[in-house]
């Protein structure tokens, strides 16, 4: 059994190899070991999958301790580095958010700065300053926790260059703040994740559908590696295509066929 330092720096060191690592994104005990079985580096548990499976909401509709049970019946069971989407943190403070993660077995965070109590973003300099707290708690903890800093700056209503505008600015200052890898959610176009890999040095996250390949414009794996993406993952994706398997599955039980 390895140590919390030790997959921590594992889960770091995986951000730093010549091909993105692949996170799958899991939700329970049964999708955790069904990827760490087919030969998976590592996980990260999704807040919007766990919610499904639990009939809760996302967006923190469920309590922190409530999805750290969750990554604690996960890691009781698969000796690999986990990282978990703590959404905006829960507003709990970064001291107690990152003991509370390292307790649960978790040695990845991913912070968004969406923050669901306010239904609203962070300014670029607080979410900042949250990251660069979680950053020196758990460096006071002795754990490299691995911190994925996700902006939401894509998702506003703003025109798309105020948008990138936006993203640039904060992803710049997570990079400042200690993050380890750089997660701007939606991008909506090849030649605007171009300008962000440009742009920053820190590695960079991108969402995949399992099946149809990674966003944006459902690029293939060999392309977003070409480009120089170090991270992939697929948020509520993976679920959401089981579903689909799913449902092709049960069509002929149906009463309808």
């Amino acid at each position: 059994m390895t140590t919390s330092q030790e997959r921590a720096q594992l889960l770091l060191d995986l951000h730093h190899q010549d091909k993105p690592v692949i996170l799958p994104t899991v939700w329970d005990v049964w999708s955790a070991e069904t990827c760490a079985a087919a030969g998976f580096s590592a996980l990260t548990i999704g807040s919007h999958p766990v919610a499904d499976s639990l009939g809760q909401a996302d967006g923190e509709g469920m309590d922190l301790d409530e999805v750290l049970a969750v990554v604690r019946r996960i890691t009781d069971v698969v000796d690999l580095p986990v990282s978990v989407d703590l959404e905006s943190g829960y507003d709990t403070p970064a001291e107690e958010l990152v003991r509370k993660t390292l307790e649960s077995g978790a040695v990845g965070i991913n912070i968004e700065d969406t923050v669901h109590s306010m239904d609203e973003m962070r300014s670029p300099q607080e979410h900042g300053a949250y990251i660069a707290q979680i950053r020196a708690a758990a460096d006071a903890a002795g754990t490299h926790l691995v911190i994925n800093g996700r902006t939401d700056a894509f998702t506003t209503d703003e025109a798309p260059e105020a948008q990138l505008e936006n993203a640039l600015t904060r992803l710049r200052l997570l990079e400042e703040a200690g993050a380890d890898s750089l997660y701007p959610v939606k991008v909506p176009s090849k030649e605007y994740l171009e300008k962000i890999l440009d742009a920053v040095t820190t590695p960079l996250n991108v969402t995949a559908h399992p099946v149809n390949g990674a966003v944006p414009e459902w690029m293939s794996l060999e392309e977003v590696t070409r480009m120089g993406v170090k991270r992939v993952s697929f948020g509520p994706l993976l679920q959401r295509s089981l579903t689909d398997a799913m449902n092709e599955i049960l069509k002929p039980w149906t009463p309808a066929s």
